[in-house]
């Protein structure tokens, strides 16, 4: 047997390891191999940078071959240790910390280096690129101290870096060389479209500017343009394009231009030396792409695997994405030149638009915006060449002729096997069909043995397509239940994406992911208002129509139409001067039935809904919610203030949680109570959180529920004080109100997602500092719904007798019956 050669990889980045990940599959064995790689990481998909910015995902989620890949196939990783210095003479790389690595054949894939404009203050304080998990940490940090950024470039990654710095909390604005955003994928009305969907989003734009100097002492405080116009800014971000990586090619004495020099097989001008990815420079291009890159690395693992290939000759690109929940595709040459036609397609009311581009009877260039679906036969047939003569018409609309229109399925079914499905990691059709036929039938299969829908995850419905194409009866995918009928995302898909996407309403939420019902439903209505005010809890405008009757109008709709009403009785503990009141407005109205409720509450029973607005004016009295998801009560015994088993205030505990607690809006109704001893008088053991008051502290109890399916609370911690009472039930509030699903009760919450998961959270006190600062946020911003309606008039014609005549028992959603 043979002695293994040395292979070795300088940059241990998306396309140098795919290279070798080729060379292991198809020559196991013949190479012992050797990476070193700058970063301390290791090999992780660059493409999903944006979404560790914008606080969706975090660097384990982006890993492409965690380190046990590495240790498993045999290769010695050199990671956060740079390749410095290359000696083709002996065939030796040598790295920064001296590490010497002999080769038979070397891969350079050192990538590329952001391009920091040459302009005075480029070095200050506060100007960072965008290229790696160290630039994401720099401006994630940045944005906890300050609060406006200016991002130098309007094409995908500036749009990207700018959408990460909104969802960071920072005022943002996208400085543009050019007339029009992303002018290397869209023309000019495709970018236009995008720019208006980005403004609504928050981004602000200025457009032709040409930056001069970047001003400030040590730190970055804004830009200076050639116009002499200036921008305050105290974050800059440069995102104007990259420069191939080749000072470590040039200094080795290789051929390189604006990259190093390779011929179709991927050789530098160095024997055994070979260069793939944005650092290799083929027939005077390099591409920055990830489609071509792979390519690149496919060729070169067939050469160096000893397999017959032919060349690389270079690609034709498409690029397929999704900026800021908008899809975009592009390929080949789409602006218009002489010799060419075009047909176009715009619909700004459903934001669509389509241009096809056509030189002597064939397809060379395509532009989707909004509707990318044809994007991938439009790519085959660019590819192909064919004539497309009298099919223009047809292909812009997506018909053929004589058909009808196209299925995503039949669409699928016509593409070439060479056709890319994942652009993220290049994955052809035939590569996913190849694995469906050897016995992959679900998705998290394909994506297992290919990395289809590993990175982004646009191209899972290709992957599912073609599963139900190829795979027959055998495919075997679960059906998705989303919240509700009209989606099939989970609850935690869609915080995430609220997140990611700094989605700012119900109506824009519903749009930008995919909802089959656009005016939504009643169960997702209301889910979709809670989740964004628990987000956005400074920004969000509370959306009234997404509430039910009761929340609509602060009262519970009763069986003949009326109303109750419930005013606020802190800890149960009220005045005469209250009692006074209730008693004259009670009279004055004819209400039928003054009652106490089981939560130490007096109710109102009847109160026609013309006269809410007057009693609650009257009244003067916060509401005490208990129509909502929010807090309804907290139920106190008479603990040491006169019980002589009593051993601590449990009154004064009671009333100073529900005055902290008031109006907070929570997934599901949360009721509390506060026993002043042992024999737990009020019931705190079946409450949401219930505390007990032992001898020198207290115990507090979660997840207990008095209701349908009684429940016996848990124990989560004993303190000592009454200060930490109120951190952990701040702490484990906003922990229900952030990871719980909407309408979930904390009963069925706490054993969902297990008590040992809820302590582990609330362990540390830094975190269930911050889980409380984000609930005085919250309340900071919220006041009683009642003094808005008083105060308003316009708002009271909503209770005027023929608002909803004739409403009967039973909850409505923005006047409809649910």
């Amino acid at each position: 047997m043979n002695e293994p050669k040395k292979l070795v990889l300088v940059g241990n980045g998306m396309a140098g390891v795919r290279t070798i990940e080729h060379v292991l599959k198809l020559s196991p064995g013949a190479y012992e191999m050797t990476v070193f790689g700058a970063e301390p990481y290791p090999n992780y998909n660059r493409i999903m940078l944006s979404k560790v910015l914008a606080g969706g995902t975090d660097m384990k989620e982006i890993i492409i071959n965690d380190l046990d890949w590495y240790e498993s196939n045999g290769i010695q990783l050199y990671k956060g240790d740079a390749a410095v210095r290359i000696d083709t003479d002996n065939r030796k790389v040598i790295s920064e910390s001296g590490v010497e690595a002999s080769y038979d054949a070397l891969i350079i894939a050192t990538g590329s280096n952001p391009f920091i404009l040459p302009i005075p203050g480029a070095r200050k304080e506060g100007v960072i690129g965008f290229r790696d998990i160290h630039d994401c940490n720099k401006m994630i940090e940045a944005a906890k101290s300050y609060k406006k950024a200016a991002v130098i470039g309007g094409g995908l990654l500036g749009l990207e870096a700018a959408r990460g710095l909104l969802n960071l909390g920072m005022d943002v604005t996208v400085v543009h060389l050019g007339k029009h955003l992303m002018d290397r994928q869209l023309d000019a009305p495709a970018s236009e479209m995008l720019r208006r969907e980005l403004e609504e989003q928050g981004m602000n734009f200025l457009m032709e500017k040409q930056t001069a100097a970047i001003i400030g002492r040590r730190r970055a405080e804004g830009l200076e343009f050639a116009d002499g116009s200036r921008l305050e800014a105290d974050l800059v971000v440069m995102a104007v394009g990259i420069l191939p990586n080749v000072e470590l090619a040039k200094s080795a004495g290789l051929q390189v231009n604006r990259g190093i020099i390779v011929d179709d097989y991927l050789q530098t001008s160095a024997p055994g030396v070979y260069a793939v990815g944005e650092c290799a420079e083929h027939r005077g291009i390099a591409y920055g792409l990830v489609a071509p890159l792979y390519e690149q690395g496919a060729v070169l693992a067939k050469r160096l695997a000893g397999v017959d290939t032919d060349g690389y000759a270079g690609s034709v690109t498409s690029t397929k994405l999704k900026v800021s929940g908008v899809d975009v595709f592009s390929a080949g040459m789409f602006n218009d030149a002489e010799g060419t036609r075009s047909l176009r397609y715009q619909d700004d009311i459903d934001g669509v638009y389509k241009k096809i581009v056509l030189k002597d009877d064939r397809l060379i260039g395509a532009v989707l915006f909004g509707d990318t679906s044809d994007g991938a036969s439009l790519f085959s047939l660019i590819k192909s060449g064919e004539s497309v003569a009298g099919r223009e018409k047809e292909l812009l609309l997506g018909y053929q002729t004589g058909q009808s229109s196209l299925s995503p399925l039949a669409r699928l079914e016509s593409c070439s096997e060479d056709e890319i499905i994942c652009g993220c990691n290049g994955v052809t059709k035939g590569r996913i069909v190849e694995a469906i036929a050897d016995g992959n039938h679900t998705v998290g299969k394909i994506k297992g043995c290919t990395k289809a829908s590993a990175s982004c995850g646009g191209c899972r419905p290709e992957v599912e397509g073609l599963l139900q194409l190829y795979g027959g009866d055998m495919a075997g995918e679960p059906v998705k239940e989303g919240i509700c009928g009209c989606t099939s995302l989970s609850r935690d898909e869609i915080v995430s994406s609220i997140k990611e996407l700094r989605l700012l309403s119900v109506k824009e939420t519903m749009n930008v992911l995919g909802w089959s019902e656009p005016e939504g439903c009643s169960k997702c209505r209301p889910a979709l208002n809670y989740y964004l005010g628990m987000l956005w809890p400074a920004e969000y405008a509370d959306e009234k129509e997404s509430r039910f009757t009761n929340e609509r109008y602060h009262a519970n709709i009763q069986k003949d139409g009326t109303y109750s009403v419930v005013p606020r009785v802190y800890g149960g503990v009220t005045s005469p001067a209250d009692l006074k009141k209730i008693a004259a407005v009670a009279e004055k109205y004819n209400v039928p039935m003054v009652k106490f409720t089981g939560g130490q509450r007096l109710d109102l029973l009847g109160v026609k809904k013309e006269d809410l607005p007057k009693i609650w004016e009257e009244l003067d009295m916060p509401s005490g919610h208990a129509y909502g998801k929010t807090l309804r009560t907290v139920k106190t015994c008479v603990g040491s203030t006169f019980c002589r088993f009593g051993t601590q205030d449990s009154i004064g505990m009671g009333i100073e949680l529900e005055k902290a607690f008031e109006r907070l809006n929570t997934p599901a109704k949360v009721k509390l109570a506060v026993s002043g001893c042992p024999r737990n008088c009020a019931e705190a053991t079946i409450k949401d959180l219930g505390v007990v008051a032992i001898d020198g502290g207290w115990e507090i109890y979660v997840g207990g529920n008095g209701g349908v399916k009684v429940r016996a609370a848990d124990l989560l911690c004993t303190v000592k004080t009454e200060e930490e009472v109120m951190e952990w039930t701040g702490a484990y509030l906003q922990y229900y109100r952030e990871t719980a699903n909407w309408n979930e009760r904390t009963s069925v919450w706490l054993e969902r997602v297990g008590l040992d998961a809820i302590k582990a959270a609330l362990e540390k006190q830094e975190d269930r500092q911050a889980l409380v600062s984000r609930i005085e946020e919250t309340l900071s911003r919220t006041t009683d719904p009642w003094k808005e309606i008083i105060e308003n008039p316009e708002l009271r014609k909503n209770f005027m007798p023929l608002a909803e005549a004739g409403a009967g028992a039973g909850e409505t959603l923005g006047g409809r019956r649910s």
